[in-house]
């Protein structure tokens, strides 16, 4: 197992639900931190730069990656995190639902990428773990739209592979299941929902990115897919 202590990593979607959990994981394993979200939240974590940061801004995601890099002297560890969900029929979703979900969930991706790949470049064990689901890999009813944007970030994750296999960075998709957070409640999910209670947790998440960001460097592991035992197989 590889040791993350002294590594710096910047996580986007930080300050709740999934991104918060890895940022907490991170900092107990001694990794500086740089924390992207809109509120700007530091979690009240040691060693973190932490600026209100809307991923679908380029320039602002270039501002984080640039404060974290300068005050930790770099970045190792980029863990793509933050994304909006809609649920319901296509016909149904309201266009700014599904523009959202588009600008965070592709458009985020990849200026979260773009802002922190240079960065990354001058690393000797750099990684960049995205927090996709698995409805990046099989079409979902009533989740079109979402499972549209997630099947893009799972492949700019291929393709990166190999684009950057070569130069050190290991690229990693995390595609869990049924996760219970706030995420999409109001747009598809309520709280009552009896599916919530047999959900992953955000910290289930979390400790499949620390397994990813722990293997030895002589190897990557491109795709971790993990369901909770109540979620229906497919096939």
């Amino acid at each position: 197992m590889d040791t993350l202590n002294g590594r710096t990593a910047l996580v986007t979607g930080a300050s709740r639900g999934i991104g918060a959990a890895v940022a907490r994981s991170l900092s107990a394993a001694g990794v500086n931190l740089g924390l992207a979200s809109r509120s700007g939240d530091d979690l009240g974590l040691p060693n973190a730069v932490a600026q209100p940061s809307d991923v679908r801004d380029p320039e602002a995601m270039r501002a984080i990656a640039d404060a974290t890099a300068t005050r930790f002297g770099g970045i190792d560890i980029l863990v793509v995190n933050a994304g909006v969900g809609s649920y319901g029929p296509f016909l149904d979703l309201p266009e700014g639902e599904m523009e959202d979900m588009i600008d965070v969930n592709v458009k985020g991706a990849l200026y979260s990428v773009r802002a922190a790949l240079p960065h990354l470049l001058d690393s000797d064990a750099a990684d960049i773990v995205t927090v996709a689901s698995e409805a990046g890999r099989r079409g979902l009813p009533y989740e079109s739209v979402y499972c549209a944007s997630k099947f893009a970030q799972i492949g700019l994750m291929r393709s990166l592979d190999h684009e950057l296999r070569e130069q050190g960075v290991r690229c990693t998709t995390v595609a869990p299941g049924g996760v219970a957070t706030d995420f999409a409640m109001g747009r598809g999910r309520t709280p009552e929902m009896p599916e919530l209670s047999g959900m992953m947790s955000a910290e289930d998440v979390a400790d499949a990115v620390m397994f990813v960001l722990t293997r030895p460097r002589g190897h990557r592991i491109l795709e971790v897919a993990f369901r909770p035992v109540t979620e229906q197989s497919m096939g």
